[in-house]
């Protein structure tokens, strides 16, 4: 570790302690060049999920776009925060759980509707319109039978 007081690549660890928060470790570090004392953070180093888009793309996995598109689905619909929130947790739960540091869209797409489908089914219409893309009323229409035949 560098001293930023003089740069030297030499110290030694005095104290070593969790954070508060038990995500970190802080170190307090002795320079052996200058002998002034600084302080580090170690935190484990996590590799993001990457999710695969349909243009084959990488972008690492976004609760938040994830949130924003089971918020629209869910406005105007008798169906509480709290619900919305355990439906993005069962989700994001899914994707991390995947063996692979990289799932492709449209897996993250399914789990949402699977949940979305249990929760609310106007909901679960209104993301699949915009997650699978209909092409025009038809393919809208063999949704809703499908929706309709597994009750």
């Amino acid at each position: 570790m560098r001293c930023p007081y003089c740069g030297c690549e030499d110290s030694r660890v005095v104290d070593s302690r969790p954070t508060d928060d038990g995500e970190r470790i802080r170190r307090r570090r002795e320079c052996f060049n200058c002998m002034k004392r600084f302080t580090t953070y170690e935190i484990v180093e996590s590799t993001p999920m990457m999710v695969i888009k349909r243009d084959n793309s990488r972008e690492p996995f976004s609760r938040e776009k994830l949130s924003n598109g089971i918020l629209r689905a869910c406005e105007k619909r008798p169906v509480s925060v709290e619900e919305i929130e355990a439906v993005i947790d069962k989700v994001e739960i899914k994707v991390y759980s995947n063996v692979d540091r990289e799932i492709p869209s449209s897996t993250v797409g399914e789990y949402a509707m699977e949940c979305l489908k249990d929760l609310d089914e106007v909901a679960y219409v209104r993301f699949a319109s915009v997650y699978k893309q209909f092409k025009d009323i038809h393919s809208f229409m063999e949704e809703l039978q499908r929706l309709l035949d597994e009750k």
